[in-house]
């Protein structure tokens, strides 16, 4: 990354697959010691658009910034203009003459597609309703964290189709994992998403398979991985979605198909009872917190190599 073009990061393939195993070596890097770099972003300022509510989003960003020495500046729509019809050109540019970087949660892909056309500083996706990217980057620290690399190993996704899944796809593929997924009917990721994995995966000499059956998935999986049945903004189909993922909870006989060294991973926030068993949840195989604590790490990694690519970290 140079300075001479500002860099976004709205979706997995912004990143060549050097470039994530080099955010991933950084990440561990300020992991293990989180004085290694310094502070980067000194005198720097992101901005955190939030259209969507945020938990880990907010937070770790928040965090982030602070340990490398900059800060962080929460900008709601409805305390701004923007709550009153100033669109996304205008607000992009004025913001971009105050901030060193933006990092969006949004509902619509093509929002932050236009932030990031009419922003002049790096626009980071913090969530739409087609890609997290920063999950992913967190997703692959915390299985390269436990089994020491990422090519080759098997991971089974189960549940919706939906954007957590399309950007671990898109960094697992990268990556040259073997990565199985498995939806209801009707619930599969998106084909352009899943045709860009397969040609990846050809690459990086990984695989991709995308089927119906949740026990063939899992079979022989070292990480098996779910996110919640109903996302943000779907709740009104809560009820059939229940229905329609039935069959679908990761529980201990679903796991006890994974291979015997298997970990069990969920973005959070999780519904213990749905996509996921209690016992699985609490269970020794679990590594969400480790995957919650990984997206402050990745993070990091992200924020340096964007807002200041120029210094030799």
């Amino acid at each position: 990354m140079s300075d001479a073009v500002k860099r976004d990061l709205l979706d997995i393939t912004d990143l060549a697959p050097g470039e994530i195993l080099a955010l991933l070596d950084l990440a561990a890097r300020m992991k293990a010691d989180r004085e290694a770099v310094g502070t980067p972003l000194a005198g720097r300022t992101l901005g955190l658009l939030f259209e969507k509510p945020s938990t880990r989003t907010r937070i770790s960003f928040e965090v982030a910034m602070n340990q490398l020495g900059g800060s962080a500046l929460v900008i709601s729509p409805d305390d701004s203009q923007m709550g009153r019809g100033e669109g996304v050109a205008d607000t992009a540019r004025t913001l971009s003459r105050y901030l060193d970087g933006l990092m969006i949660r949004t509902f619509a892909h093509a929002t932050i597609e236009a932030w990031a056309r009419h922003a002049t500083v790096p626009v980071i996706n913090g969530l739409t309703d087609l890609a997290h990217p920063c999950q992913a980057l967190a997703d692959l620290m915390t299985v390269r964290e436990r089994f020491g690399t990422l090519a080759g190993i098997p991971l089974a996704y189960v549940g919706d189709g939906n954007n957590v899944a399309h950007s671990l796809l898109l960094a697992a593929a990268r990556a040259g994992m073997h990565v199985r997924v498995a939806t209801p009917e009707g619930y599969a990721p998106r084909p352009e998403v899943a045709d860009q994995a397969r040609d990846d995966a050809h690459l990086s000499h990984g695989s991709v398979a995308i089927g119906l059956d949740p026990k063939e998935a899992v079979k022989g999986a070292r990480v098996v991985y779910t996110d919640v049945w109903t996302s943000m903004g779907q709740e009104a189909d809560g009820a059939q979605r229940r229905k329609d993922f039935a069959g679908f909870q990761v529980d201990a006989a679903l796991m006890g198909q994974a291979a015997a060294d298997a970990v069990f991973m969920h973005c959070l926030p999780a519904h213990r009872g749905e996509e996921v068993a209690a016992e699985v949840m609490e269970g020794p195989r679990s590594v969400v917190f480790d995957q919650a604590e990984n997206r402050l790490h990745a993070q990091k990694a992200v924020l340096v190599r964007l807002l200041a690519p120029s210094q030799d970290l």
